[in-house]
């Protein structure tokens, strides 16, 4: 083989290199159907990812990052809607986020699962103070 034709078959297989490297043009798509877009999360009991999301909560809960604590509490109580402690993290988030409403709904759910743990009569005074004077609920007078 000459010379020649080494340089040339070289200079081929180098064109068919860098061809191959190069990215290929993106094709056009079609727009997700509106039911694609819209993603669903389902919550199955799962007592192992409520414990989990309570630990990353509590994490966030200490570096002061309230916002991202609640939302990891809530994620606790939607896999685990009895997680009685996911229910009182996030009621004491929502209290530093100055969040009254969101706080004493968490609590009350606190409450409600567990009335007779030994902090019930701290967290009940709490609510109290969240509470607006005349128990929130107003009947009307007809």
């Amino acid at each position: 083989m000459s010379r020649r034709w080494r340089t040339a078959a070289w200079c081929v297989l180098l064109a068919i290199g860098v061809r191959a490297q190069q990215p290929k043009p993106k094709q056009e798509q079609e727009p997700p159907e509106e039911d694609e877009t819209l993603v669903v999360k389902e919550y199955t009991f799962n007592p192992l990812q409520a414990a989990k999301e309570l630990k990353i909560g509590n994490f966030y809960f200490k570096k002061g990052s309230y916002r991202a604590a609640a939302r990891r509490f809530e994620e606790a109580t939607k896999w685990d809607p009895g997680f009685a402690e996911a229910y009182l993290r996030l009621g004491e988030a929502r209290e530093k986020q100055k969040d009254a409403k969101g706080a004493a709904e968490a609590y009350a759910k606190y409450l409600e699962l567990s009335p007779d743990t030994k902090n019930a009569s701290e967290v009940r005074k709490r609510l109290e103070k969240l509470r607006p004077p005349g128990g929130g609920a107003r009947r009307s007078s007809n």
